[in-house]
């Protein structure tokens, strides 16, 4: 039976676009700052998704985690991350081969789409407007105050209300456990894709429904 979808909702790093080494730079240069020492770039991916002070906190040496001080410490190392990063978003990053084809393909079938993703709004914004023409997505959503954050449902709700799409008639696609958990939790289609920071057997584990290893496969479910 082939299902009728009406909308797609993308998560952003690892899915739309690779992210990791401009994350990479302004988080180890917050670190730099505040005396710690940097992380290579590979060893972000298994520690991105959930949102900028969560990474801070993760990328903290563990005697500093286990302390008192790692809180506050990780608003602070992610505040100038945040900053950083908003001043050079795109030096490295850019859409995974074959990205911009699915998207554009999605516009053209007038199938809806949004990025729902954690990082922060402004700078989802900016990464989205840097790298795709005008007009792309129908919405984009990033971590802003008052909203819950992936993998609560309710950061879907606000969403599906905007693309005029039920849970049932929508597929989420990301390259993480929080996004396969956001879809199942809302009631969306689980699609994982391969090719981002997250090994296949993480996406299997969290219930992905699917699992592709091209963009244009994600075409064959529509």
């Amino acid at each position: 039976m082939h299902h009728c979808y009406k909308a797609v909702i993308f998560d952003l790093d690892g899915t739309l676009v690779d992210t990791i080494a401009d994350i990479a730079a302004s988080m180890n240069r917050s670190l730099e700052l505040h005396g710690f020492p940097p992380l290579a770039p590979e060893e972000y991916t298994a520690k991105v998704g959930w949102g900028i002070y969560r990474l801070a906190l993760l990328t903290l040496p563990q005697a500093v985690r286990e302390s008192g001080e790692a809180e506050p410490l990780a608003q602070v190392i992610a505040q100038d991350a945040t900053r950083f990063y908003a001043a050079q978003p795109l030096v490295h990053s850019a859409p995974y081969p074959g990205i911009p084809a699915l998207v554009a393909a999605l516009q053209e079938r007038t199938i809806k789409t949004a990025v729902l993703t954690n990082k922060p709004d402004p700078v989802a914004h900016l990464v989205i407007q840097g790298l795709f023409p005008p007009g792309s997505f129908n919405r984009i959503q990033g971590d802003r105050a008052g909203l819950p954050r992936k993998p609560d449902p309710g950061s879907v709700g606000e969403l599906l209300q905007a693309l005029d799409a039920s849970p049932a008639e929508t597929i989420l696609v990301g390259d993480s456990e929080i996004d396969m958990e956001t879809a199942h939790a809302a009631g969306c289609f689980a699609l994982g894709v391969s090719w981002g920071f997250r090994p296949r057997r993480v996406l299997e584990r969290s219930g992905a429904a699917r699992i592709i290893d091209r963009p244009a496969e994600l075409l064959g479910l529509l």
